[in-house]
């Protein structure tokens, strides 16, 4: 199906406009009266259906049914998975097969008349659903949302029992097949209920949202966009409906709006209606520095009626972008560098089932830390980073969950363009997503791989022609997967899985100069780090070995981010990875079942040395941080001192005595030469900061 209708199909349209009022003719005019702001009306019912649920691992003959007994299973809620714990202790033998859930549901009577569905917001990998034993349906695909008609299997006032079967058990025929993640099993995400009128902005558009708007245009002049509703009529019989598009600031005052001419909608169909606003003057979506966003509302209107039946309200962040080969990403017209990291669903004691404060704090890191990008790796978020990505004004690249092989099958294929679709669909009205990513490390460069990553890249295209498609690639510069999206980048360890980390810049010039017209970004780069291995300037550690020092992945970051800054041509730099995360097949630095390339602890308690010296690249707040903070028992009296920080200035004392003040141009400050003392060592360094004095400080014990 195509999303953007054709222009003919576009209705008629009535401008509106304020009528200005005026004095008596002998008075002097009065000034018009204020416009009453608009607010959308509330007209659809939502229910949380989170709470009160029983869970059975292990697969059950007859859980659907309404009178199975449940009372032994394990009372719970959702979000939930049930790999919280054995999918991050190693081994990878985590539990991957059929979980069940069963909850009691009664909607309200007030409710009868109603279209009702179920909306899943992430079940892992399929999915089935049964009301009182009718089966509603199946979903396959662990990361998307979906939703489920429930208006014939649910009796309003009635007691009655959901019942869904869930499996994250392997599957051919559904992608990811691998990858260095675990695939935590379960409902994960919210459940929830929606209630809307019968003649209602389409629910089962791949579960997404109904309304689509197409930015056309975007200057400082005036922003034209397109507003494509998709409109169904349950009714069993035709109505004639009328379309009003309407667009507000943040304050409710109104900047466009647009009503349709009335026409018919036949019974139990549907019918797109497109519209073009025009927006002048707009305040513009501008990154970190004004992520400014509107909202367009969409009303469906009974003619006959003389009543509004439905409204949905979505984001509008009116921006536009571009990529160069010499001067990298563009936003509304001007170089924008693109820094940030790759974030995974997951964090200790929860796995997937991530609440949505987890989430919350995830992006505030992310802002902390000055990343003005992030890549949502390895597959459709929740909606709410992608929320939380337009409002703080981040870049994001958001990617369909093709990961290492793939399966030579019409039913892979199909699978996976249904995932792609889902991701585009659901998330195509959110103004930080730029770049669509149709798949990522694909093991194999042969005509099977290749074909799918095509199809991949045209259905991106067909989906979404404004957007930018990628991929990302470790297969080296002249691999065929690389060829098919818009644009590519490259997923490079240099310093960890091969090489040192002073190749990373070499190698961009290469490519950079063997091809100039060429696009590329940098996926992914990084190491691992244990925050309680140290040791001073160390040498490159094995990256599946038992040692992993924190100064390590430090080191390496800092040669990379010199190398990456100095090249404005790789139109972005994504840190791998955020957090660390569970991988259950791995057994390094450490610690089983951790992926710990993260710049934050999986718990999110600290912040790694890593972090700090991102911080004091990109972030405008201040930053002074005495690196090596948690090698505080020392064995050796001879050590140096190093610090991050944005200053221009940094002083040190040492157990009370001056250690001189340091300059920098690259953000890190260092003494060497410093010898510790028997006992407890006291560090301090001070610096000002925009007019303001901070300090640091630190204890090192040293036994002998």
């Amino acid at each position: 199906m195509n999303l953007f209708p054709s222009r003919r199909q576009v209705l008629g349209t009535a401008a509106g406009g304020v009528l200005a009022t005026f004095a008596a003719r002998t008075a002097a005019a009065a000034a018009p009266p204020a416009a009453v702001p608009y607010a959308p009306p509330a007209l659809r019912t939502w229910i949380s259906l989170n709470a009160g649920w029983r869970f059975h691992q292990g697969d059950v003959a007859g859980a659907e049914q309404p009178g199975f007994d449940d009372g032994a299973w394990a009372a719970t809620s959702v979000p939930h998975t049930w790999n919280a714990a054995d999918g991050a202790d190693g081994g990878g033998n985590y539990y991957r097969g059929v979980g069940w859930y069963r909850k009691h549901v009664t909607v309200p009577a007030d409710l009868a008349g109603k279209m009702l569905f179920l909306q899943f917001a992430g079940a892992n990998q399929v999915a089935d659903v049964w009301i009182d034993g009718v089966r509603l349906g199946q979903h396959r695909g662990g990361y998307s949302r979906f939703r489920f008609a429930a208006t014939t299997a649910l009796t309003p006032g009635t007691d009655q029992v959901l019942a869904v079967k869930v499996t994250n058990a392997p599957d051919p025929d559904i992608a990811p097949l691998s990858a260095d993640y675990t695939f935590d099993g379960g409902i994960y995400r919210n459940v929830s209920l929606y209630a809307v009128d019968k003649l209602a902005v389409r629910m089962l558009d791949y579960a997404g949202p109904g309304i689509y708007l197409r930015q056309r245009s975007v200057t400082a002049a005036s922003a034209t966009v397109d507003v494509t509703a998709k409109v169904f009529n349950n009714n069993a019989t035709s109505r004639s409906l009328v379309v009003r598009a309407v667009v507000t600031d943040t304050d409710g005052t109104i900047v466009a709006d647009r009503s349709s001419a009335p026409q018919t909608i036949g019974a139990n169909t549907g019918l797109d209606v497109l519209q073009t606003l025009t927006i002048a003057n707009p305040r513009r979506w501008n990154g970190l520095a004004d992520p400014h966003q509107y909202s367009a509302s969409v009303e469906i209107r009974d003619a006959a009626a003389g009543t509004v039946t439905d409204v949905v309200t979505e984001p509008l962040g009116l921006r536009s972008f571009s990529l160069d080969p010499a001067t990298g990403f563009t936003l509304n017209g001007k170089p924008y560098g693109l820094h940030g990291v790759n974030l995974h669903q997951d964090r200790a004691g929860a796995g997937w089932a991530v609440s949505d404060a987890d989430h919350a704090q995830d992006f505030a890191l992310i802002s902390e830390l000055g990343a003005t990008a992030v890549r949502l790796a390895h597959y459709q978020h929740d909606q709410k980073d992608y929320t939380l990505a337009d409002a703080a004004g981040l870049v994001v690249w958001a990617e369909v969950p093709l990961v290492n092989g793939t399966t030579n099958s019409a039913a892979f294929t199909a699978s996976t363009k249904d995932q792609l679709r889902e991701l585009i669909r659901q998330n195509y009205n959110h103004p930080s997503i730029v770049f669509w990513g149709i798949g990522n490390e694909q093991g194999r460069d042969d005509t099977p791989t290749n074909t799918l990553l095509a199809g991949l890249a045209a259905l991106v295209t067909a989906e979404d022609p404004d957007r930018l498609s990628t991929y990302a690639n470790n297969l080296g510069n002249d691999a065929k997967v690389a060829g098919h999206a818009e644009t590519t980048a490259f997923n490079k360890y240099y310093g960890w899985y091969g090489g040192t980390y002073n190749d990373l810049g070499p190698w961009a010039d290469n490519l950079h100069r063997a091809e100039p017209d060429r696009t590329f970004g940098l996926s992914e780069y990084g190491a691992g780090a244990n925050i309680t291995q140290h040791a001073l300037n160390p040498s490159q550690p094995s990256p599946g070995g038992q040692f992993h020092p924190e100064e390590y992945q430090a080191l390496l970051h800092e040669a990379s981010w010199r190398q990456l800054k100095a090249r404005p041509f790789v139109w972005g730099t994504f840190v791998w990875s955020m957090f660390d995360f569970a991988s259950d097949g791995r057994n390094e630095g450490g610690r089983p079942g951790i992926n710990d390339k993260g710049l934050v602890t999986r718990d999110r308690a600290t912040r790694k040395d890593a972090f700090y010296w991102y911080k004091a690249n990109w972030a405008a707040t201040p930053t002074l941080y005495i690196t090596s903070r948690r090698w505080t028992a020392r064995t050796v009296a001879a050590t140096q001192l190093k610090v991050y920080s944005n200053a221009a200035n940094v002083t040190a004392v040492l157990n009370g005595t001056a250690l001189g003040t340091r300059s920098s141009t690259d953000r890190v400050f260092t003494w060497t030469g410093v010898t510790l003392r028997p006992g407890a060592n006291t560090i301090t360094v001070t610096a000002t900061i925009d007019g303001t004095t901070h300090t640091d400080t630190v204890t090192w014990t040293l036994t002998t």
